[in-house]
C-alpha cells in the first residue's frame, strides 16, 4: 500500500472525447449517485478515483482538457506505470465516462420529441458515466437487492478494505474495487463473514468465478441476447440486474425495460402515466439509443 511518505510514479496522459462533451456534467451525476458515494471525490472541478487495473493499484485525477474536448488525466502509482497498465487504465476511463460515445444520432431523434428535448437541452454534452467496471457493477447489483442502500455500501466497503487496495495521492485515500482475481481468493464462508450475509456470499462467490471465465471484449460488442445470456447465468442476477449490467456496466443501449423508477421518470417528463405498449413505442423512436433515453430519462427529467 501507498502511504504519504511513499514517492509516486506518475504519467500523464490525454483522452480524447466525442463532441459534444461537458465534464462539468459527468461530475455532477457522480456527486449526486448514491451508489458510488464515498468512492470518488469531485471537487475543484476534478474527478479523483483508484482503479485495479492490469494488477495494479492506481490514483487517477481527471480535469477537464483546456481547448480541445477531453480530458487530463494523472496517474499515480507506487510502482512505475508501463505501457500495458496505461492502455488498461485509459481504455477503463474512457468506457466509464463514455467519452467515446457519438450522441449525434441520439440527439438528432430528440429533436423530434418535444417533451424529452427539454431534457437533452439540460443535460447537453452528458456522456452516460457507468460503473467503473461491469465487475465492479455484478457485485453491487448482488448486494444492494433487498437491502437499504446504506447497508450495501457497508458490505461494498468490507469487501474493498478486506483487499486492501488503498493509495494515498496528494493527502487523499483511494479505494479501488477488488478485480476479478482477488475476489476469486476468498471462500464463501470468508464473503460471509465479511458482509454478514449468507446468500449474497454464496452468489458472490459462484458469480465471481463464472465472471472469470467471461470476455468483456465479448459482453461489450457480442451480440445483444448472447450476452444477455451469459448474465442470465450469473447465481443472483435475475431479469432486473441484467438490465442494469448491460446498460449502466456494459454500455449496451440496444433495449430497455420498465420499471417502477423508469415509469415515474416518464410520467415526470411526458406528463401522463404509461402502461408497457405505450412505452416500447416511446423506446422504439430511439432505436439503439433507447437506453440513453431511459438513462436520460431518469438523470434529468
Amino acid at each position: 500500500m501507498a502511504t504519504e511518505a511513499t514517492a509516486l510514479h506518475l504519467t500523464d496522459v490525454r483522452l480524447p472525447a466525442r463532441e459534444p462533451f461537458d465534464f462539468r456534467a459527468s461530475l455532477g451525476f457522480i456527486g449526486s449517485f448514491p451508489a458510488m458515494a464515498g468512492q470518488q471525490g469531485t471537487a475543484q472541478a476534478a474527478l479523483t478515483l483508484a482503479v485495479r487495473e492490469a494488477g495494479t493499484t492506481l490514483g487517477v485525477r481527471l480535469t477537464a482538457a483546456p481547448g480541445a474536448p477531453g480530458l487530463d488525466a494523472r496517474l499515480a502509482a507506487e510502482q512505475p506505470i508501463g505501457p500495458e497498465t496505461v492502455a488498461a487504465v485509459t481504455d477503463r476511463i474512457d468506457f466509464y465516462l463514455g467519452l467515446s460515445d457519438d450522441l449525434t444520432a441520439f440527439y438528432r431523434l430528440a429533436r423530434q420529441d418535444e417533451p424529452f428535448a427539454r431534457v437533452v437541452e439540460r443535460l447537453h454534452g452528458y456522456h452516460q458515466v457507468k460503473f467503473p467496471s461491469p465487475f465492479e457493477l455484478l457485485c453491487w447489483a448482488i448486494l444492494c437487492q433487498r437491502v437499504p442502500m446504506p447497508v450495501a455500501r457497508q458490505m461494498k466497503r468490507a469487501l474493498v478494505e478486506a483487499v486492501g487496495n488503498r493509495i494515498d495521492v496528494g493527502g487523499e485515500r483511494l479505494w479501488a474495487f477488488p478485480d476479478v482475481e482477488q475476489l476469486a481468493r476468498f471462500e464463501e464462508a470468508e464473503l460471509a463473514a465479511l458482509i454478514g450475509n449468507q446468500r449474497k456470499a454464496g452468489y458472490l462467490h459462484r458469480s465471481v468465478r463464472l465472471w472469470a471465465e467471461l470476455d468483456e471484449g465479448f459482453l461489450r460488442t457480442g451480440p445483444y441476447q448472447e450476452v444477455r445470456e451469459q448474465l442470465l447465468k450469473l447465481h443472483g442476477i435475475g431479469e432486473w440486474s441484467a438490465s442494469f449490467l448491460l446498460i449502466r456496466g456494459l454500455g449496451r443501449m440496444e433495449r430497455i425495460v420498465l420499471d417502477k423508477e423508469m415509469a415515474r421518470a416518464v410520467q415526470r417528463v411526458y406528463g401522463h402515466p404509461v402502461d408497457e405498449a405505450q412505452f416500447q413505442r416511446l423506446a422504439e423512436h430511439y432505436g439503439p439509443w433507447q437506453g440513453y433515453w431511459g438513462h436520460y430519462l431518469r438523470v434529468g427529467g
